[in-house]
């Protein structure tokens, strides 16, 4: 589009479009030269005063006066408007001085709220504990069954004092009984699932392509700062706990991205955390060397509180019907454990080595479990005669980890040697070690529901397919060491805790 300006003396007229083609022109001078050519200055074609159309512009627009084509008036006009500028741009940082000083002052007193809630969270769960520990002495002995709609709060009935272990109740023939059917049962699953891979597991190409999807850093305490522990709900996926250096637990529902519960009760931080397959019950451990059982509710009772060791809870199992649970400790002792009634049905340490115990884990039958050493032996167990059946050596520091792989077949073991090692459980030997960086630390092992794949979390996160043992992937997202990790449904999602306290899931981008 053509502009046709002139200098004049006069207040500039209302401008004119040329519907011949399509150009701006000033009314005066356009109609004067129509009176004397008759065509468009443009192009040459026939022009009348009827095929202009008149431009209404903005009533804030005003047209200049006639004083106002000097250079001096010019340089008056555009000082004016530098003027004007500068008030308005002084104007606009005055309001936005006000408007930091009020978001800071809300700020504040949004800071001040959050420690006013967090004061009166941790009054009622002190109130809360108190009322667990005097309920059972008013006379109240009777407990529903854990996960109940009705959850009871039970604890120390009948201790005398609060750092003595429970006594051992024994393991009758009904509990042997029911260990063996749920064995069997699992034994008779195993082979007719055969050799199939599960419908819609994630394959090797899908590994390859995972990327961190969230990053979560505000569960756990900002000034104990770490998550030492980590649990999928076998039942529902979206739902992970963690237990964290600030001596709580907490359900998160990654999907929803929201705290579900906060358990608070340990008095040290924990250790090993489990979410109950089939429940809404969690389990934690910890180095004030007991045990508790939750209900996943808002208000995160407390169902029961195990003391079975006389030093640190180091880790935590659950047996395959989901009533047991195996523990084991820096006392050099396993105990196995009632969890809906919350009691120490058997408690056994290794006559030949008194060697604190750093992990524990069943094997998927349930019958035999492992336990991993300070002095770096990984002892089998057969849970029925309480005994030590075989000895798994080659380590050259404490035991970190141990897992089962889903088969029955493997086990997976780490130490503070920067290698893992795979175990042929009906061979009773080594048959793999995998070497990584020197200075590497594993905190965790986790073989994947179909045994395909294991992820190892220390210094990083990493992925290898198993039989071939092959590395699929290395996740470099956390600050520091990785101590916890675990697979979603058919691998379809990893997450991972970190000492950096985020909790981290990857997947498919």
């Amino acid at each position: 589009m053509a502009f046709v300006c002139a200098i004049s003396n006069e207040t500039p007229e209302q401008p004119v479009v040329s519907t011949i083609s399509g150009c701006i022109y000033e009314r005066r001078l356009i109609e004067k030269y129509i009176a004397e050519n008759g065509t468009d200055p443009m192009n040459g074609e026939a022009l009348t005063s009827d095929s202009l159309v008149e431009i209404k512009s903005s009533p804030l627009v005003k047209a200049r006066p006639p004083s106002a084509t000097s250079i001096p008036a010019i340089l008056k006009t555009l000082q004016d408007e530098w003027d004007a500028t500068m008030l308005h741009s002084f104007t606009l940082r005055q309001q936005l001085l006000t408007v930091r000083q009020e978001l800071s002052h809300a700020l504040y007193q949004h800071d001040a709220a959050c420690r006013v809630i967090a004061r009166l969270t941790k009054e009622v769960t002190a109130a809360r504990e108190a009322l667990a520990t005097l309920k059972p002495q008013a006379g109240i002995s009777a407990l529903p069954a854990v996960g109940a709609a009705q959850p009871v709060y039970a604890a120390e009935a009948g201790m005398t004092r609060a750092e003595e272990p429970m006594e051992e109740a024994g393991m009758s023939e009904e509990i042997i009984q029911k260990l063996q059917d749920k064995a069997t049962l699992l034994t008779a699953e195993r082979k007719k699932r055969g050799k199939n891979i599960p419908e819609g597991l994630a394959t090797v190409e899908d590994i390859r392509q995972y990327r961190q999807l969230a990053s979560h850093v505000g569960l756990h305490s900002a000034s104990m700062p770490g998550i030492l522990a980590l649990d999928i709900c076998q039942r529902d996926t979206s739902r992970i706990v963690t237990g964290g250096n600030d001596k709580n637990a907490v359900v998160f529902n990654k999907d929803t991205e929201q705290v579900i519960a906060i358990m608070q009760g340990h008095t040290k931080k924990l250790t090993s955390v489990i979410y109950h397959p089939t429940e809404e019950i969690v389990l934690s451990g910890s180095l004030d060397n007991t045990i508790r059982v939750w209900g996943v509710q808002q208000t995160a009772p407390c169902a029961h509180v195990i003391r079975a060791h006389e030093g640190p809870v180091t880790g935590l199992s659950l047996h395959a019907t989901g009533d047991y649970l195996l523990s084991c400790s820096t006392d050099a002792n396993w105990a196995f454990s009632d969890v809906r009634q919350g009691r120490v049905l058997t408690k056994v340490s290794d006559p030949a080595a008194q060697n604190p115990l750093m992990c524990a884990q069943f094997h998927p039958d349930g019958l035999i479990f492992g336990t991993g050493t300070e002095d770096a032996v990984v002892k089998i167990w057969d849970l029925k005669e309480r005994t030590n059946v075989a000895n798994f050596s080659g380590h050259a520091g404490p035991i970190t980890s141990i897992t089962f792989s889903e088969n029955g077949y493997y086990l997976a073991t780490s130490a503070d040697d920067a290698v893992v090692k795979l175990w042929d459980l009906r061979k009773l030997k080594n048959f793999k070690t995998i070497t990584l960086d020197e200075g590497y630390e594993v905190k965790s092992l986790c073989f994947d529901h179909s045994g395909t794949y294991l992820a190892v979390a220390g210094t990083d996160v990493r992925v290898y397919l198993c039989k071939q043992w092959q590395e699929l992937k290395v996740f470099n997202d956390h600050t520091a060491s990785a101590t916890g990790v675990r697979f979603g449904q058919n691998a379809s999602f990893l997450a991972s805790a970190s000492m950096d306290r985020s909790l981290k899931v990857f997947g498919m981008p």
